[in-house]
């Protein structure tokens, strides 16, 4: 089994939609996979949270299935959703002076990807 982490950094929300589709196909596919979600795209936790807003039923299906396996501490807090992804019960990672690290993931085995 192969180990992908996709670090989405930007907020547009079509470019985080390919991320969650990518996420959504690794695991249909039995590999491991988690999306780390840092710079701009943290400003999408709180909206893709509203049903009614495009992509919101992907953002759930990820959230159901655990596909997000750590959100930045330092940016989520710049972009006012820190509080929005502890209530939807995210990891919130700052292990790297507010942020999550790269290399820790790469020295864990997974292949990584930026969005």
């Amino acid at each position: 089994m192969s180990k992908y982490a996709l670090y989405a950094f930007n907020g547009e929300p079509m470019c985080f939609m390919h991320v969650m589709l990518y996420a959504l196909d690794f695991h249909a596919r039995g590999e491991e996979v988690k999306i780390v979600m840092e710079g701009s795209a943290t400003r999408l936790i709180g909206e893709l949270a509203d049903p009614a807003v495009p992509f919101a039923a992907l953002y759930r299906e990820i959230r159901e299935k655990s596909l997000i396996g750590a959100v930045c501490q330092a940016c989520s807090n710049k972009m006012g959703t820190l509080d929005a992804a502890r209530e939807q019960g995210l990891n919130i990672d700052g292990s790297l002076k507010g942020h999550p690290s790269m290399a820790a993931d790469l020295q864990a085995g997974y292949q990584v990807f930026t969005f």
